[in-house]
């Protein structure tokens, strides 16, 4: 795997667990960390709705390290530049433990 390639820093977001005001177990959005990647983008696809609103489905391949995004999970998600990404899933290619593969769906409205 060629690091030059990982040129964009995305943000990785997870759930976090605390006590609201009421002592009862809720969860919040937490960055968790930050990390290096490449972003591909696979598919994308237009959806028109009955009244003007336009909405864009697309898909995108993010590659990691393998370290460094091995704690990732599919409940989580990436924001890049003010986007999100939703994880679809996570492929480790040939079980090889070089890099992972993040397939994720962006929604545009």
């Amino acid at each position: 795997m060629n690091p030059g390639e990982l040129n964009k820093r995305i943000e990785v977001w997870g759930k976090e667990v605390f006590k609201n005001e009421l002592k009862e177990t809720d969860y919040r959005p937490k960055k968790l960390k930050t990390i290096w990647c490449k972003i591909v983008p696979q598919t994308g696809s237009l959806q028109k709705q009955q009244t003007e609103t336009k909405l864009s489905n697309t898909t995108h391949k993010v590659i990691v390290r393998y370290n460094a995004g091995k704690d990732i999970e599919q409940d989580m998600y990436l924001m890049f530049k003010g986007r999100r990404f939703d994880i679809k899933f996570i492929l480790n290619p040939y079980e090889a433990n070089e890099k992972l593969e993040i397939f994720c769906e962006e929604l545009i409205e």
